[in-house]
């Protein structure tokens, strides 16, 4: 494992997105948008490990919130990556399309 790279993913994230929101619909509630959810999908996303039950539930709460985190320079090889499309396959979450 790296978890050099683990640990400036999670660190970049906390930095750039403090408690951003982000819309989940017109009439659902704000979901919050919070690139740290993510970090159960760091076996999945980093080293293609099968991805957990509980990181595909994080998927699914952050899906609308993707394109938001690609717009960060250092999330977006990984939001963009053939792997996160691989990732929310088998999780069956849209891939995201920015």
């Amino acid at each position: 494992m790296k978890p050099n790279v683990l640990i400036a993913l999670v660190l970049v994230a906390a930095v750039t997105f403090p408690g951003t929101m982000c819309r989940a619909s017109r009439t659902a509630q704000s979901a919050k948008c919070d690139p740290l959810a993510l970090h159960p999908c760091a076996p999945a996303i980093l080293w293609r490990e099968a991805p957990s039950a509980e990181c595909c539930a994080q998927l699914r709460a952050q899906k609308r919130c993707l394109c938001r985190y690609a717009k960060n320079p250092d999330l977006r090889k990984y939001i963009l990556s053939q792997t996160i499309k691989n990732v929310a396959a088998v999780c069956g979450v849209p891939a995201p399309r920015c």
